[in-house]
């Protein structure tokens, strides 16, 4: 591959041109098979990956569906503002913006509005026209705010995973997700029936016994419970099973909890390395009205999975306000946190009159079992933005790209130049 890094200056208040200012950061991957001269012919592809608050793919080498675009595209993999080599916001950063108010206000220019509008500065920085954009779950969010703001700057759009509701309340979507997540659960049991009773063995264990991460905090039931992230994926579930049985070992006193599972269940359920995730995660359905952590207030009436049911499920991507008295990584942004959630005046993140009159081609995949972007709620956003073609599949669950990227990419290429 040939590798490029790529620094930007852009305003922090893109409605504030001669305002505070930040670095956006983005690397660019394109085949050094081909002469130099082709490359810099080769148009380019910028990609919106998940989140929010998760940096650019760091690439070693092009497989899955990177193999397939670099024979048609640059690559450019966008640090999101606040992630990675960009100016990054987590719970040192911000301390230096003074009290949580100041905390929040600044972090209410990192949504997908701000991003959109970063991309545009970046292609006309690059001297690109419209370039191709492919958006994998939250990047479709981003897609859908570009397509309803700065059509003009797209060539065409590929989406995986990540239609988002484009009005109404988040809790409409986390009934819908948490009711999926279900059904997930169901699956996974019905496929491992021996981790149904393990499940609860090892909460009823962590009700009884101080189990502590590697990072020194006491492991919780309602965190262990984040490990049903693993149902969000094809192969990736068999994961879940490969870490149950490795929980027990045993130990003076009786058994206790392995490091090998404590440290795996750390990796998992710490925010250290993408804090704005959950900072920032409800307010991607903010539009004019506070979520006031939606998925908290759902939560209650799916007793399945509160942490002291009598067989407690497995959660999904929905993001609490006890992680940030659990997470020594969120603990010093808690009460940015709850400033962000009682948010009432968040602007819009899409123009549905300009989405229904959309003209940019558009190719999203929808995944039937998705746990984290509900199916319907996706063909309904779908139904609304003209000229976009969907694939509905139910062969992949979200992570689909991660599984058979190349065949996919290719599919949803195919479909916006003209195929079905």
């Amino acid at each position: 591959m040939n590798v490029t890094d790529h620094r930007f200056t852009v305003p922090l208040d893109h409605s504030v041109s001669d305002g505070e200012t930040i670095t956006v950061f983005a690397r660019e991957y394109s085949d050094a098979g081909q002469r130099p001269a082709m490359v810099q012919e080769l148009p380019w592809l910028l990609y919106l990956q998940g989140g929010p608050g998760g940096k650019g793919n760091r690439l070693l080498q092009f497989g899955g569906w990177t193999k397939a675009a670099s024979k048609h595209f640059r690559i450019l993999m966008l640090d999101q503002r606040g992630t990675g080599l960009s100016t990054p916001a987590d719970r040192q950063t911000l301390a230096l913006r003074g009290d949580a108010a100041a905390r929040a206000a600044y972090l209410t220019h990192f949504r997908a509005d701000s991003i959109v509008a970063d991309a545009e500065l970046i292609r006309q920085a690059l001297g690109s026209g419209p370039w191709t954009t492919y958006g994998q779950s939250y990047g479709g969010f981003c897609t859908l705010t570009y397509l309803s703001f700065a059509p003009e700057g797209l060539r065409e759009s590929l989406i995986t995973g990540g239609l988002a509701p484009l009005s109404g309340p988040a809790d409409r979507v986390y009934d819908a997700t948490f009711r999926r997540v279900a059904a997930r659960n169901a699956e996974y049991f019905a496929r491992y029936p021996e981790d149904r009773e393990l499940t609860t063995r090892i909460a009823r264990h962590l009700d009884a016994v101080p189990e502590f991460l590697p990072s020194g905090e006491r492991l919780s039931v309602q965190r262990f419970q984040m490990a049903g992230s693993y149902l969000g994926g094809n192969t990736r579930v068999d994961g879940l099973h490969h870490l149950l049985e490795e929980a027990f070992v045993p130990a003076p006193g009786g058994e206790r909890l392995s490091d090998t599972f404590l440290e795996t269940v750390h990796g998992l359920v710490s925010r250290a390395s993408n804090p704005l995730y959950a900072v920032m995660h409800e307010s991607i359905y903010g539009q004019g009205s506070a979520t006031d952590w939606a998925a908290w207030r759902v939560l209650k009436s799916f007793p399945e999975f509160e942490p002291t049911a009598e067989a407690p499920l497995f959660t999904g991507e929905m993001v609490y306000p006890w992680y940030f008295d659990e997470d020594p990584a969120l603990v010093p942004l808690k009460q940015t946190a709850e400033l962000l959630a009682r948010k009432a005046d968040w602007g819009p993140l899409y123009d549905t009159g300009r989405l229904a009159r959309n003209t940019v081609p558009v190719a999203a995949a929808v995944y039937t079992d998705d746990i984290y972007v509900d199916r319907d709620i996706s063909l309904e956003t779908a139904a609304a933005v003209q000229g976009l073609k969907v694939w509905e599949s139910a062969d992949y669950h979200h992570d689909g790209i991660a599984d058979d990227g190349e065949a996919i990419f290719d599919r949803l290429l195919g479909m916006v130049r003209g195929g079905k």
